[in-house]
């Protein structure tokens, strides 16, 4: 089964998602942790701001603050076996001094109409016991916007989803202003979304919370 969900918000989205995998995940595991799982599913977001007004009331301002430090400090991961950060693949891409951001702005730039205006954060060399969730990022320019298509092999939309959609906006919104652009579409495709087993609790009463 392929689920798609759209949405106006990131939160919507979010708790949209979240609802599908309590109603229709199946059993699964990730890293030997049980999980609700569905495979293959395509958010999009038509109008992404990253001050989400269902995000900021509902979700954990520290998972927040977590991932936020992951997009903007270049400080290792220590909760990620030490890994290299967001910010690091996304500015200084392997410590060697690409700004890919920056990269993909003056793309856009220059040719308004490229199809090549994409991010990789997986770092091949360097990344044999973890891989970034979300590992390709790919911006480019139609007529509502400056929109993104990101691709996620695993994502959490019981304690992380959330913030992952708020700093994939932040970022989608970054790259618009650097463009002169406003902001498009935020598609989001995701191999294996899941709830861990140990989080289903929690997670229905904020669904049902929210509802």
């Amino acid at each position: 089964m392929r689920t798609e969900v759209d949405a106006t918000t990131i939160g919507a989205a979010w708790l949209a998602i979240a609802r599908r995998i309590l109603a229709d995940g199946r059993a699964s595991s990730y890293d030997g942790r049980a999980t609700r799982e569905l495979l293959l599913v395509t958010l999009r977001v038509a109008c992404p701001d990253p001050s989400d007004e269902l995000i900021e009331r509902w979700s954990s301002p520290e998972r927040r603050a977590w991932m936020r430090a992951n997009f903007a400090s270049f400080e290792r991961v220590a909760e990620l076996g030490d890994a290299d950060s967001y910010a690091t693949r996304l500015f200084d891409y392997a410590g060697t001094g690409l700004d890919q951001v920056r990269g993909v702005i003056e793309r856009l730039v220059a040719d308004p109409a490229s199809r090549r205006a994409a991010i990789t954060t997986l770092q091949p060399l360097t990344d044999t016991s973890y891989v970034p969730c979300v590992s390709l990022l790919d911006f480019f320019l139609e007529s509502r916007g400056l929109s993104l298509v990101a691709y996620g092999h695993s994502i959490d939309f019981g304690t992380k989803g959330f913030a992952n959609l708020v700093e994939l906006a932040r970022l989608q919104r970054r790259v618009a202003d650097g463009v002169g652009s406003p902001v498009g579409e935020l598609t989001l495709l995701v191999k294996s979304a899941h709830v861990y087993d140990a989080d289903l609790e929690a997670t229905r009463a904020l669904v049902d919370a929210s509802a």
